[in-house]
């Protein structure tokens, strides 16, 4: 059999004094508070009391180095994977106050649903779906866990749960270092869909810089 649960765990706090959206930008790392959240997302899990048999991970910096503390713990080596990674974004490496007062960007707001700023929803959900599910077959048994960002991870919770991907990304329900976990079982006429099972916040969060994703 397939594994058993996989979680998308989002990364922890990023070093960025700038407060700039910093996307798929090179040299942003975690803060000091970052890896502090992302140790508290790993030892949740290893609360949790289940065997993890695989890690993922997005090839960026501050993915790379949330899954640190699960290599610790789990004595696993994270699988670097570039479909779990954040989507491109016109916005990268501007604060987004002062983008969003500049009218020459407005022309990439004429879209939000898709969004034009950036990598349509659509492509985002069918990517990560598509490493969750290589993941989920990859391992005999035990729990996979996959550190990515926390736009792949909201879109991706709303289309399995056949809401609108369309949202306002101020009020996504994916703090720093959460944890969405989900199942695959059967549907109808056998056919295997995703079940989003638990939602965690395990870190604490106050005072966090949290603005590098639209």
């Amino acid at each position: 059999m397939p594994a058993e649960r996989l979680h998308l765990v989002r990364h922890g706090e990023v070093h960025n004094p700038r407060r700039v959206l910093y996307g798929r930008l090179p040299g942003f790392g975690l803060s000091v508070d970052g890896r502090r959240m992302a140790r508290q997302a790993a030892e949740h899990i290893q609360r949790l009391e289940r065997p993890v048999s695989a890690l993922v991970a997005s090839p960026l910096q501050r993915t790379r180095e949330s899954s640190e503390p699960f290599t610790e713990i789990f004595g696993l080596e994270a699988v670097i994977d570039e479909r779990v990674i954040e989507p491109t974004n016109v916005f990268e490496g501007h604060r987004m106050k002062q983008a969003l007062a500049n009218p020459l960007n407005w022309r990439h707001l004429r879209q939000p649903d898709l969004p034009s700023w950036g990598e349509p929803y659509a492509s985002i959900v069918g990517r990560v779906v598509e490493a969750m599910n290589d993941a989920w077959e990859r391992v005999p048994d035990g729990d996979v866990v996959i550190v990515s960002h926390q736009l792949p991870i909201w879109v991706t919770h709303l289309a399995i749960a056949h809401r609108p991907t369309r949202h306002d990304p101020r009020k996504r329900r994916c703090a720093l270092s959460s944890v969405t976990s989900f199942e695959r079982r059967d549907g109808a006429a056998g056919a295997p869909r995703w079940v989003e099972v638990a939602y965690a916040e395990p870190a604490s969060t106050a005072g966090a810089v949290d603005v590098g994703a639209v």
